[in-house]
């Protein structure tokens, strides 16, 4: 039960959905993006997880590479590192990266926040898998319904060539000699 001293801070869900993107194949928050939900310096964030580093292997949290960095910048429109902005490629924390924050990071904002953040990621997965299951239904429907017009096509053909009436014989009225 959350103590009545420490206030709840609830952030917005679609602001830190917003700020979870998919590199390198997994879902992961950028160091700067944490740093601003549980109100600390990057720096200073970075400096507490490197002092923990044992507790962030990969699958937890990586570094980015120069490209990556720079997909990612002009993807969310950051600053140059020529004009105050980054001097070290960012961190990214997966989900369970995220997780373990809370450990290390023991103030009240951070713990509330890491409750929201790992919220935020279940929902997304909820909808993923939501939405995967609605791309296998859809598949399913439209293959029956191309099914369905095959046997619909051959069948308007076939009921066309019994409406068809043959040609009538025209043969000349009368005896012949042969």
């Amino acid at each position: 039960m959350p103590s009545a001293t420490v206030s709840q801070v609830q952030v917005p869900e679609e602001l830190i959905e917003r700020r979870i993107y998919l590199i390198r194949g997994r879902k992961v928050m950028l160091d700067a993006d944490l740093a601003t939900l549980y109100q600390v310096a990057t720096k200073a964030l970075n400096q507490t997880v490197r002092r923990n580093v044992e507790r962030f292997p990969e699958d937890f949290m990586f570094q980015l590479t120069p490209e990556e960095a720079e997909a990612l910048r002009s993807q969310i429109v950051t600053s140059n590192s020529g004009r105050g902005g980054r001097r070290y490629l960012p961190y990214v924390f997966t989900e369970h990266g995220v997780g373990m924050l809370s450990s290390v990071l023991s103030s009240p904002r951070a713990v509330q926040m890491n409750i929201q953040i790992i919220r935020a990621f279940i929902r997304m997965r909820e909808v993923l898998a939501t939405q995967s299951e609605l791309a296998a239904r859809m598949g399913k429907i439209e293959t029956t319904l191309e099914q369905h017009a095959l046997v619909i096509i051959s069948l308007a053909d076939e009921i066309e060539d019994i409406m068809r009436f043959p040609e009538p014989i025209h043969r000349p009225i009368g005896f012949t000699t042969a």
